[in-house]
């Protein structure tokens, strides 16, 4: 079966509405390069749009009712989003759920060492990297140093030009015959992932007893680098050595969002798994007002280590954010909880692998996702026999086709590789725990997982489209 581009299907209108949605989205990428900065960034939207936060609805003792915009918060770091609908919760909702985390550095509990002349921050990566993409490159450092006393410290460094970046080290070219003979997952291991944060030692001014006259003279301290560090630190953030144990910092590749290519029709970006479904997401959700079931956006932490802890998706925040939701509408039981979860339709907004013909042989043609292609349904993720997947059943794919071929949606199938060469997983397997109908959908991408990602403009704005018609639409 061969589909359009989906290029080829815009109006001029529509072209330009492409433009303006990437430009939007560039933007919310550079806003939100950790979990904790899109949350930050969805708040501040969704508020506007007049969705008012649960936990003072509740405290208020007050009710919602058709129409009404609710939103939780799990930790800073996850956020679920409701439209209540005209239909009973207990009939179901339409539920768009994404991940906000992305690969990256995380910064140790006891990070700062000094060794060589330079001072380093100790990093653990966090989901699945190729490491010697991540030497070399401009490095910026995002997060939260939350002090004895509670003081919250918000960083970024790295970000405008005036600031500056940091970096990992690799070995130069011209001693590195024993290092290029090495596999590529041992070419640089993890413990090397050692972030370079300075270079200049620390001066100590102190006197020199002569005996015709006393003479300034500076010598350095131990670990002179190091300190010189710390001082920085203090001075500018008030943060001491000791507050990194109660820090959150995470290690992102340096610079913003942009367009990629002469026609611009790419946008080259770090975290687009999955911020470019998030983002989709959240947009379809302000533009639906009028929905029959109650709409749904669910945007989670933690999807790239398995979704554990309590702000990932195995957790009950979801469950009991709409038992709390029940309760509100005046229709909680436990039988009604479990009734809304069961009867609710599902598109697990993650990213797909994009087709790369420099790596054709990694990839079954007919079955990949194409840059251009429109948004993709993955029926199942999963590794080789699918292992660990959501297998979505027929009938409600051909209920999401009915939609999609109504509204003029343009859409792909495909599956992440070929069958034996390993594969990938998503939140679709824990909502469908529920019994609710779940299947993957999002963008292809290309360079997944890498410091810089790809995907083309038009599959963005597909997406939108296609979740927007979902909310409207779904109903099993």
């Amino acid at each position: 079966m061969e589909r359009k581009n989906t290029w080829e299907t815009y109006s001029k209108t529509q072209l330009k509405e492409v433009d303006v949605f990437a430009k939007e989205y560039m933007q919310f990428l550079d806003s939100g390069k950790t979990e904790r900065e899109c949350v930050d960034t969805i708040v501040n939207t969704i508020e506007k749009a007049g969705y008012r936060q649960l936990q003072e609805i509740i405290k208020n003792k007050e009710t919602i009712k058709k129409g009404d915009k609710v939103y939780s918060v799990c930790m800073n770091k996850a956020i679920a989003m409701f439209r209540i609908g005209e239909l009973p919760l207990e009939a179901g909702m339409n539920i768009l759920g994404a991940h906000i985390d992305s690969p990256r550095l995380d910064v140790k509990q006891n990070p700062l060492y000094e060794d060589g002349g330079f001072a380093y921050l100790d990093t653990h990566y966090y989901g699945g990297v190729k490491k010697y993409q991540w030497v070399t490159i401009p490095l910026a450092i995002h997060g939260v140093v939350i002090k004895k006393d509670g003081t919250t410290i918000e960083l970024t460094v790295g970000e405008s030009e005036e600031e500056p970046v940091f970096f990992i080290s690799d070995l130069l070219i011209h001693l590195a015959q024993e290092q290029l003979e090495k596999k590529a997952a041992k070419v640089i291991e993890g413990e090397a992932l050692d972030v370079i944060i300075g270079n200049k030692p620390l001066l100590i001014d102190k006197k020199k007893d002569n005996k015709k006259e006393n003479q300034d003279e500076k010598s350095t301290a131990k670990d002179a680098v190091k300190q010189g560090i710390l001082n920085i630190l203090k001075e500018k953030y008030d943060i001491e050595e000791e507050d990194f144990i109660s820090a959150e910092l995470e290690v992102v590749p340096a610079g913003k969002a942009r367009e990629a290519g002469f026609d611009k029709s790419m946008i080259l970006a770090y975290g687009q798994d999955d911020r470019v479904c998030a983002f989709s997401s959240l947009k379809a959700m302000l533009e639906v007002e009028d929905a029959k079931r109650c709409a749904c956006c669910l945007l989670v932490d933690k999807e790239e280590i398995g979704s554990v802890g309590a702000t990932g998706m195995q957790s009950r925040f979801f469950e009991n954010t709409v038992a709390e939701l029940l309760a509100l509408t005046g229709e909680y039981s436990e039988l009604s909880l479990r009734r809304c979860l069961a009867s609710s339709c599902m598109l697990s907004s993650d990213v797909s692998s994009g087709f790369d013909p420099t790596f054709a042989g990694s990839f079954d043609k007919k079955n990949v996702a194409y840059l251009g292609g429109g948004m993709v349904f993955n029926k199942f993720t999963g590794a080789r026999g699918k292992s660990g997947s959501n297998d979505a059943n027929a009938e409600y794919l051909a209920h999401l086709r009915s939609i999609y071929e109504k509204e003029k949606i343009n859409f792909q199938t495909a599956e992440l590789g070929k069958v034996d060469l390993g594969g990938g997983g998503t939140i679709a397997y824990i909502l469908a725990l529920y019994g609710m109908n779940v299947i993957d959908s999002g963008v292809a991408v290309l360079n997944m997982h890498a410091p810089w990602e790809a995907t083309s403009k038009a599959d963005i704005y597909e997406a939108k489209r296609g979740y927007v018609a979902f909310l409207k639409g779904a109903e099993m």
